[in-house]
């Protein structure tokens, strides 16, 4: 079992570069389904993560408004997407999700991400089915949209393009129905477990978080305490969907997922080192993330 070590991130994939003639599009189209009434600030950390991590175009769907309505304050970048107006203000769960529906058949997203603030309910089971179902290109799963399958991790899977999953200790509890040892080995081994029951490529999140796709499994080196703060994970999430979005042929889901594991931590080790580890909150990843990958943004043997 190998490691993403730092400071010197040999085993670390970089970051595809863009065509001296590229446009955004090129960059990548990200979709993000997050956020609720009483958690609008997970689906704002994810998308300005997302924004941070390069997302050329970047939309935020959601069921509620006020998500939505602190959108343009926080990241004047991205696009809204109100499912509840599409849905001409319904609140049933059929409604809604057909809603989503019907909005994805009008999309050319690159790459989605859902889960962070969405919470555990109908709603949320029924649109990750839909997501599984109808989006084709990379899915990221994290947070609520891992809870609602609390012991049926079988209905993550999929055939063709990859799924993402990004639980921490206790989601992949509840999806394996056991408890998920504290040591690295007994970590790694829930990870492949996972991996192989939902066909995803994982990322077991924790203080050496276990990057897998069932068969190569990696630790993650970099990071500290301060990650251990309500809101990181939902910038991770955002991170690796804006690169699942940008991933060139030669850049697999799981080189994606394992850069942003990476990129993550680091931006969480610049941040104690600038605030300390207790003054640290989610939100100042976002800031450290443009120094945290650019160690990755180009190949270290063709730096100049």
């Amino acid at each position: 079992m190998r490691e993403l070590s730092v400071p010197h991130p040999s085993r670390v994939p970089s970051l595809p570069r863009l065509h001296e003639d590229a446009h955004k599009g090129h960059a990548g189209r990200v979709l993000i389904l997050a956020g609720s009434a009483s958690m609008p600030g997970a689906a704002l950390l994810c998308a300005r993560a997302a924004s941070r991590g390069g997302a050329g175009l970047l939309t935020l769907a959601s069921f509620d408004r006020r998500p939505l309505d602190s959108l343009p304050a926080l990241v004047p970048e991205a696009l809204l997407l109100d499912l509840r107006a599409l849905a001409k203000g319904a609140r049933e769960t059929s409604a809604l999700v057909a809603a989503l529906r019907n909005a994805l058949e009008g999309r050319r997203d690159d790459a989605c991400a859902a889960g962070p603030g969405l919470g555990v309910n109908k709603r949320t089971r029924a649109a990750v089915e839909l997501l599984l179902e109808h989006f084709d290109g990379p899915l990221l799963l994290d947070a609520d949209a891992l809870g609602v399958f609390a012991g049926s991790p079988q209905s993550l899977r999929r055939e063709g393009a990859p799924v993402l999953i990004t639980p921490h200790p206790g989601e992949a509890a509840r999806l394996l129905g056991r408890e998920v040892p504290a040591d690295d080995e007994g970590r790694t081994r829930a990870a492949r477990e996972l991996a192989t029951l939902t066909g995803a490529v994982v990322a077991l999140k924790g203080a050496r978080t276990v990057v897998t796709d069932g068969e190569n499994a990696e630790l993650n080196t970099t990071g500290n305490p301060a990650l251990a703060t309500g809101g990181s994970g939902d910038v991770l999430t955002g991170l690796a969907a804006s690169y699942l979005a940008r991933r060139s042929p030669a850049w697999s889901a799981y080189d994606c997922l394992r850069a942003a594991v990476w990129v993550h931590g680091r931006a969480g080790d610049l941040s104690a080192a600038n605030r300390g580890e207790l003054g640290t909150v989610a939100s100042d990843l976002i800031g450290e993330l443009p120094d945290a990958q650019r160690r990755i943004e180009v190949d270290p043997e063709a730096r100049p």
